[in-house]
């Protein structure tokens, strides 16, 4: 093949924010697009997804040939699932006419997400082009976790996974579950998610703090249960405080809900004054936070998160992790951290009280912890393993291209 590879990623969430999914998709194109050891750029990246916001452009630069590309397809405004499935048909319609063009033409579609996933084989079945599919989470996982599901989800996504090219998964347990769901093992692949190691190290500006030892949780929802298991950990570690960085902007602490009852928690157990609640904040500021962080604690029993123990590994912090989903792959236990059981507050709270006691135990940790963070989980090393699985399905004889029809009508007019 003459001349660099063509790629699209396909997502039909935001790609400009700072959730999970978001910071993956934009740092995997930039790290598929950066030039090799010899300056040639081997891949050109294309990102598509429906715009989300009126006063951003139809386009804009990710990085040396990578570029996002906006596309007009309902309301200009995030929705949910059940919103924003009728949209799809005009996604994939847009996706569809864009690749038509011969110099638009991608060799290879990336697919995240199961709605995005949807467009993308809707738009390519026609044109010949496989799919690579990642989900960025499971709707079997999320029933299972109890949280509100998608009546069509599951049956789509194990359609989208059955008809890819190959399949991604971030995890290892990810890929039991996808195997469960009736899909190959041979085109599973395990991918991680990346962690920036220029943002996130060691070295940099650090919050100020006092003389307790730190304790970080980083978490968007405040419901979720690794908050309120971290605040009854810390009534048996004497000596420690736990500053909580999530939920609504600091300004709006005091009118929510959510961290009046942790507040409330708290005062009960007699650690109100070791647990400091900072609100929502910006990314560039939590690697200040991390950076004065003893260990960080990842303890949500069923939303185990990546790039919050990576981030904080990166930054030199120990993680202590409910060993389910990525807090079983990314942290090893008694070397970058430790693992728990999420609901036993005082088994938590010795095993953080012993490590914070044994200072050789803790430095040794923290240089595992980020050494494994910027070696396994850098950017440019996910972006290789994930060409490789391109690399594979692009040699393979093609195979015609077969979606369920049927389910995909019944889902866009759900």
């Amino acid at each position: 093949m003459n001349g660099p590879l063509n790629i699209a990623l396909v997502s039909a969430t935001d790609v400009d924010g700072d959730d999970g999914s978001a910071i993956h998709v934009r740092e995997l194109a930039r790290a598929l697009a950066a030039p090799n050891g010899d300056g040639q750029q081997e891949r050109q990246v294309a990102v598509y997804t429906r715009r989300q916001d009126e006063a951003a452009g139809s386009w804009s630069r990710l990085g040396s040939g990578a570029t996002l590309y906006r596309l007009d397809a309902g309301p200009a405004r995030p929705l949910p699932d059940q919103e924003l499935l009728p949209h799809v048909r005009e996604l994939a319609a847009q996706l569809r006419r864009r690749w038509a063009g011969a110099s638009s033409r991608p060799d290879l579609i990336h697919a995240h997400g199961w709605i995005g996933g949807l467009a993308a084989v809707a738009a390519a079945r026609e044109l010949d082009i496989p799919v690579v599919h990642g989900f960025h989470g499971l709707g079997m996982t999320d029933r299972r976790a109890g949280r509100p599901v998608h009546p069509a989800r599951v049956r789509l996504e194990r359609a989208l996974g059955r008809d890819a090219a190959a399949v991604l998964a971030a995890t290892g347990q990810e890929a039991e579950t996808l195997v469960r769901m009736g899909i190959a093992r041979p085109r599973i692949t395990i991918t991680p998610t990346g962690v920036d190691g220029e943002q996130f190290g060691q070295t940099g500006p650090a919050l100020p703090r006092g003389d307790l030892d730190r304790l970080v949780v980083v978490s968007r929802d405040l419901e979720d249960a690794g908050v309120t298991s971290a605040i009854r950990a810390l009534e048996h570690i004497p000596g420690a405080e736990l500053a909580i960085a999530g939920g609504p902007d600091r300004e709006d602490l005091d009118d929510d809900p959510t961290v009046h009852r942790l507040r409330m928690l708290a005062k009960e157990l007699h650690v109100a004054d070791r647990v400091i609640f900072l609100g929502l904040m910006p990314r560039k500021s939590l690697p200040r936070l991390l950076r004065t962080a003893k260990l960080a604690l990842c303890l949500s029993p069923r939303r185990s998160s990546a790039r919050v123990a990576l981030e904080a590994m990166a930054c030199g912090v120990p993680v202590i992790a409910v060993p389910t989903g990525a807090g079983t792959d990314c942290v090893l236990d008694k070397i970058t951290g430790l693992h728990v059981p999420g609901d036993r507050a005082m088994v938590i709270g010795r095993a953080v009280r012993n490590l914070l006691n044994e200072e050789s135990a803790l430095t040794a940790y923290s240089i595992a912890a980020a050494d494994r963070a910027h070696s396994r989980y850098a950017w440019d090393r996910i972006a290789a393993e994930t060409a490789r699985v391109y690399d594979k399905v692009l040699a393979r004889t093609p195979e015609s291209a077969a979606v369920v029809e049927v389910e995909e009508q019944e889902a866009v007019t759900v």
